[in-house]
């Protein structure tokens, strides 16, 4: 009977409030599709992505025998792979920026969805999901992390436990981007540590990082860090996007 009703009641509030596209308000059949359009423009990373930062390749053999982009070959990241949904880029923000700044929640679990499917590997060998956290006053001012909201729906999909307050900010930091490799590094050093509470959960894990976007890879390595120094047996990135792309003459990560 419950289920009945449960029925019931969605049928009616989609009558009432039909379900849009996340991404450009159009009107679907289902909640959390994307419409014909947005499906179409979405760039969703497939193969060949380089294994090690979730970046696209151009094709697979830039990516040699280890899915490995050149830039990973030559200075591999702290943590042991990731993987990405989207590519970062003018559609993709229509979904995450909204989620960041705008209080459109919601889209958490659309974006979950998607950065389940394109990790079922990831997802398969990890114990616990960990967001990257934010710094208390930026956590003050947005009043919620949307790495955890997305954390949360990746490990209820993934029937995996979350743990969305292992990591701690414990500094404010410069925005990074526009920062040298050198002044990245240092900017982001001992920045995030695991709470003194959490070490012990974390201990033997298998740790699945989980940010809405993957850019310089400053943050996530700070995190990955910590976590290993937490005692972690791994860690992987999941995320929502990934931006950049790598100079096939000089292996280097390059800012989109």
């Amino acid at each position: 009977m419950s289920l009945f009703w449960g029925r019931g009641v969605r049928a009616a509030l989609d009558l009432l409030l039909p379900p849009t596209c996340a991404a450009c308000g159009t009107e679907v059949m289902t909640e959390g599709a994307f419409c014909p359009d947005c499906f179409q423009t979405a760039q969703r990373i497939v193969s060949p992505s380089c294994h090690r930062c979730g970046v696209p390749l151009e094709n697979e053999g830039l990516g040699g025998s280890e899915s490995c982009c050149a830039a990973c070959q030559v200075h591999p990241p702290a943590w042991r792979s990731a993987r990405a949904a989207f590519v970062y880029d003018a559609w993709s923000r229509r979904l995450i920026l909204p989620l960041k700044y705008s209080d459109h929640t919601e889209n958490a679990a659309v974006l979950a969805h998607h950065m389940a499917a394109a990790a079922p590997d990831l997802l398969m060998h990890a114990t616990v999901v960990v967001p990257v956290p934010l710094y208390r006053t930026r956590l003050w001012k947005r009043r919620y992390n949307q790495a955890a909201l997305m954390a949360q729906h990746v490990g209820a999909r993934a029937k995996v436990p979350c743990m969305l307050d292992a990591l701690q900010r414990v500094r404010a930091t410069r925005a990074l981007a526009r920062l040298s490799a050198a002044e990245r590094e240092q900017e982001m050093e001992r920045a995030v540590r695991v709470r003194d509470r959490c070490c012990h959960h974390i201990e033997g894990q298998a740790v699945l990082l989980i940010d809405d976007v993957l850019t310089t890879g400053s943050t996530a390595a700070a995190c990955a860090n910590a976590l290993m120094r937490a005692g972690a047996r791994s860690v992987d990135i999941l995320v929502a996007a990934r931006t950049g792309r790598v100079d096939e003459q000089n292996p280097r990560f390059i800012q989109e």
